[in-house]
């Protein structure tokens, strides 16, 4: 398949996978839709709230999505990553919690989460010659959330302008929510996740997805952290 976009994170395995793409309708690991949850005291319908998430699956985002450079191939981006994985150690923290960021929610790490911004940092600087520079349309949209100066050259250096200290490990429940929307959901999402989050959260693995035509991403490999 020719693939549109590449793009490394952070996805988990086990219960908190299962329930996480079933939350958000799309199973990135089976490169198949799920049905959604049934829950109750929710603002807005399931699949309305998970519109904006569901097409990059349940993950946290390390390297953000990008086109592959000139004279770069799949088979080369993997054996850099596989490489990358091997020198690494895995990533301890406290655990993980259901919480606001801006207008949306995530699975936000509890504790000090300095660790997870090296790894993200060190993902980011060690693949960037696999990334062709983002498109004008693409700067433009960027540009449009009214980036601060820094953010402004991040995005310039490394394509993205949410990475390096401007990066919040975080992975994605909901698309943006009003003020009693935020409450509302919050709650239920709350109670629904707390049955499957660990403590101690460990981030053990990178994981290569690739998009399809349909805007749509699929796991092609998930690479253990075992330096």
């Amino acid at each position: 398949m020719g693939w549109r976009r590449y793009a490394i994170y952070f996805t988990p395995e086990g219960a908190l996978a299962e329930r996480g793409a079933a939350w958000l309708g799309w199973d990135a690991a089976a490169g198949a839709a799920r049905a959604h949850p049934g829950l109750s005291g929710l603002p807005r319908p399931v699949d309305e709230i998970t519109a904006r998430p569901r097409a990059y699956g349940f993950h946290a985002t390390l390297k953000p999505p990008f086109r592959l450079a000139a004279g770069r191939s799949e088979a080369d981006l993997g054996a850099a990553l596989e490489a990358f994985a091997a020198g690494r150690p895995a990533v301890v923290l406290d655990g993980l919690e259901v919480a606001r960021l801006g207008r949306f929610l995530a699975l936000r790490p509890a504790g000090d989460a300095a660790a997870l911004s090296a790894l993200a940092a060190a993902v980011v600087e060690g693949l960037d010659p696999f990334r062709a520079p983002p498109a004008d349309e693409e700067i433009a949209r960027r540009r449009a959330a009214r980036l601060t100066p820094r953010q402004e050259a991040l995005l310039a250096r490394w394509g993205y302008p949410y990475v390096m200290e401007e990066f919040r490990f975080h992975m994605t429940l909901t698309g943006s929510l009003g003020p009693d929307e935020l409450a509302q959901t919050e709650t239920v999402l709350a109670r629904h996740f707390a049955p499957v989050l660990p403590a101690p959260f460990v981030a053990d693995a990178v994981t290569l997805l690739a998009e399809d035509d349909a805007g749509r991403f699929h796991h092609l490999h998930r690479y253990a952290l075992t330096g």
